[in-house]
This record gives structure tokens, sequence and C-alpha cells, in this order.
């Protein structure tokens, strides 16, 4: 069985968030602003996704 992917961008800028939120989206290795990456569907990931949802954009791949 074959682990889903996930690709997510960043759509909103980390300035003046709360420093948990920050650490999640620098965990899924986003930096930039419109900066994507493409991670394992995992709980962990998806845990830092849902945490930090209002900044990020995601889609299957």
């Amino acid at each position: 069985m074959s682990e889903q992917k996930l690709k997510v961008t960043l759509v909103k800028s980390m300035s003046g968030r709360l420093k948990n939120h920050q650490a999640s989206v620098r965990g899924l290795g986003l930096r930039k602003i419109r900066q994507s990456v493409v991670v394992d569907g995992t709980p962990e990931n998806r845990g830092m996704i849902n945490k930090a949802n209002y900044m990020l954009k995601v889609e299957e791949v």
C-alpha cells in the first residue's frame, strides 16, 4: 500500500503568527510565500497541516 502524497503551499505570511504554528510550517519545509513542497500524508504531517491550515493550501498529488 503506497503512502498518499500532499502538495502543500504557503499562501499567507508567517510573521506575527503563534510560534508553534510557525514551527509547524517550518517543519513541513516551507520558508517563503508561494513555496510548495510535496510531503507524505502521514498523521504527523497532517497534524502540522491542520494546526496551520489558515496559512496553507493543500492538494492531493
